[in-house]
């Protein structure tokens, strides 16, 4: 018996006689027997209905009153046990993308958690990622070469089902000519039909500039229209491919300030195989 094992003592329930046994840890543990022989009593009814019970124990004050007093199990003692988790008893699904983690919707959890907690890490220099001022964003886009045509954009939707008419009606009101649906751009004053189950993403086009003396009152002002209207984001699309990438996107809240990249601010959809946001590309997510 390791130190890490499960070990149960007097296991009562219904028909389990004072059952005592050694459950290994970190490895796959049949129990089987004859029908009534007490393999439900013991996995479910007794170490699984325990290990729920600690739990539930050990979350706040606040959160019990709303789960319930769970009993416990008829036993005389269980060590070594962790939070468990129960799977119902069903066929096989045959869906090539269920897992235990999906199936226990643990896997829901562990993304939200991820998303909302985790600290994320510039790629190039790997300092955490904070925020960006407007005056930065302004002092790296004043950077490009005299001449340069480039556009302010602002993201509003990205990978969302949907046909967004009051979106673009809201736009319109609020003076915004043009918009770049699913790439291309298009007119908001036109007869805008977006398929409602396909997945579109739509930035606003803020302002047109020619990079040179005389735009930095324009331009600032571009960049802070953008921010409000953006959550704190904004795309600097150049016309001239020459000058590398085509767009840039630039975030008050969620930047590596020392090498001046923005990033997208994690979604639980970054964290899943089944999205196209998160999952590998090779082999879509399988």
């Amino acid at each position: 018996m390791a130190a890490a094992d499960i070990v149960v003592r007097g296991a009562r329930e219904h028909n389990l006689q004072n059952v005592d046994l050694v459950i290994p840890r970190n490895k796959l543990v049949v129990m089987s027997g004859v029908s009534g022989s007490g393999k439900s009593s013991l996995a479910f009814d007794t170490v699984y209905a325990e290990g729920q019970r600690r739990y539930v124990e050990s979350l706040s004050t606040y959160a019990r009153q709303f789960l319930g007093q769970m009993p416990k199990p008829e036993v005389d003692s269980i060590t070594g046990l962790a939070p468990s988790i129960s799977i119902q008893q069903k066929a096989t699904s045959r869906n090539p993308r269920s897992t235990v983690g999906t199936i226990t919707e643990i896997y829901d959890y562990l993304r939200v958690l991820y998303a909302r907690v985790g600290q994320g890490c510039c790629t190039k220099c790997h300092q955490p990622i904070t925020a960006q001022s407007l005056d930065q964003i302004l002092e790296s886009v004043l950077t490009l070469p005299e001449g340069t045509r480039f556009q302010i954009l602002a993201p509003l939707v990205q990978n969302q089902k949907g046909e967004f008419r009051d979106l673009f009606q809201d736009l319109l009101k609020k003076g915004f000519l043009r918009a770049k649906v699913d790439g291309e751009v298009v007119s908001l004053s036109s007869d805008l039909q977006l398929k409602k189950h396909f997945k579109h993403t739509i930035d606003v086009v803020i302002d047109r500039l020619v990079a040179g003396k005389g735009t930095r009152t324009r331009l600032a002002e571009a960049i802070e229209t953008a921010a409000k209207l953006a959550d704190g984001r904004l795309i600097v699309e150049v016309a001239e491919e020459a000058l590398g990438p085509s767009s840039r996107l630039y975030s008050t809240k969620y930047a590596c300030v020392d090498c001046g990249i923005s990033y997208e601010p994690p979604s639980p959809q970054l964290f899943s195989f089944n999205s196209p946001l998160g999952m590998c590309v090779p082999c879509q997510g399988l």
